[in-house]
């Protein structure tokens, strides 16, 4: 069963496993692009991962300039992490152009699962539990299966800008 988790370090060999399998740039939803020296999968090195992915959602935590505070989750079957997602809590503008209040992508060899179908409408969960009436995803025009995803959980395609699908869907 697909669920939405917190990183944690008892994840980390497949964290490992599943980071392998993206082409480098692409784990959308990951936050492991904001990581300085990249991902280090000892233990010791997931633990700062893990340290840093939780502090970004701590109200006692100012983000970064241009940042917004975020909770990533690792969206997991079992014992195995099959992608990623970030959830949002506001808006830059730059996410409100192309980036949305959630990303996520799902492992290349898990994919047309049904994964990011259902770590989606977790998502939705959490956002109305942030107090979000209504949240913004993008996809790339040419990315039929995020556009799916999206409009399967109720996205209303709003339009299109510089490549991106936009798309609202109300949780409040």
């Amino acid at each position: 069963m697909t669920e939405l988790v917190r990183p944690d370090v008892r994840y980390r060999e497949s964290l490992a496993e599943a980071v392998a399998e993206f082409p480098e740039g692409t784990m959308h939803g990951s936050g492991l692009w904001e990581l300085e020296h990249g991902l280090d999968t000892t233990e010791q090195g997931c633990r700062a991962v893990v340290a840093h992915l939780r502090s970004c959602a701590d109200p006692e935590v100012e983000p970064p300039e241009n940042r917004v505070r975020s909770t990533y989750f690792w969206i997991t079957e079992g014992e195995e992490v099959v992608g990623f997602l970030a959830l949002r809590h506001a808006l830059t503008p730059w996410l409100l152009e192309e980036g949305g209040h959630i990303g996520f992508s799902v492992r290349p060899s898990r994919r047309r699962e049904g994964h990011a179908r259902r770590a989606l409408a977790l998502a939705l969960t959490e956002a109305k539990a942030l107090g979000l009436d209504r949240v913004l995803l993008t996809c790339d025009e040419d990315n039929d299966g995020s556009r799916l995803t999206i409009e399967r959980n109720g996205g209303v395609h709003e339009d299109s800008r510089n490549g991106k699908r936009r798309y609202w869907i109300d949780v409040g």
